[in-house]
């Protein structure tokens, strides 16, 4: 059952109709009642039922403002690359033996960036990375002989988008104790992605059907967007 504290919230914002993110981020503020810093989220439906080819979206955004919450970073390369990788701030830096100790079942971290010589030897692990979201991705920038970006913008916050087989997407942009110009630049950074990568695909109609916005243990409001892509 709802607990008293989500009643009150439902009771205080029934009423309010979907709008620009700009005024919703105080609503979800507003609700933001836990003890805890509450992460700020967003979900979009896609329009990923196309009559030609299913839309499946997967890409990464550098949210300017941050994420607010620290990224365990994993890195596999040469050893000519190691000091590089630790210099960027890598929490966990190896070779071989690191790719054994992974084969092993060893997956303390929560990205991996593997240098482009070294993926032939992590393409054997997929079963193992694969079903945790842990493979590297040359897409994704995971996989790249330029460590040191890849490791920054791994740590700095950048978030992964993927939408699943029923076209939702789902992503952290923040805490509330961020600033609303922080949120709201990172919302845009989504917006912007998105938009890019409906380049990529021909769709028929808009790419993102529906928007929302809540938090950890809020409730969501719907996102008037201002413009249709």
């Amino acid at each position: 059952m709802p607990s008293k504290r989500f009643k009150q919230i439902k009771e205080k914002t029934k009423e309010v109709p979907s709008d620009k993110i700009e005024k919703l981020i105080g609503f979800v503020k507003a609700n933001c009642t836990t003890k805890f810093d509450e992460s700020v989220d967003l979900s979009f439906q896609i329009n990923n039922k196309q009559k030609k080819n299913e839309i499946n979206i997967r890409t990464v955004v550098n949210l300017p403002g941050g994420t607010g919450k620290s990224t365990k970073v994993a890195v596999v390369c040469e050893d000519g690359k190691m000091e590089e990788a630790k210099k960027a701030g890598a929490d966990i830096v190896g070779g071989d033996e690191f790719v054994e100790e992974i084969k092993n079942g060893k997956l303390d971290f929560q990205k991996l960036i593997c240098s482009t010589g070294m993926m032939i030897k992590l393409s054997k692990l997929g079963k193992i990375l694969g079903p945790k979201g842990l493979m590297p991705n040359p897409k994704l920038g995971s996989v790249t002989n330029d460590i040191k970006k890849a490791v920054i913008e791994a740590k700095s916050g950048q978030v992964e988008i993927r939408n699943d087989k029923d076209g939702n997407i789902g992503l952290s942009i923040g805490k509330k104790s961020f600033e609303d110009d922080k949120l709201l630049k990172n919302f845009n950074a989504v917006i912007d992605t998105l938009e890019k990568e409906k380049s990529n695909f021909s769709i028929k109609g808009d790419l993102i059907k529906q928007a929302f916005i809540t938090s950890t243990m809020g409730i969501s409001y719907k996102v008037k967007l201002e413009k249709s892509f």
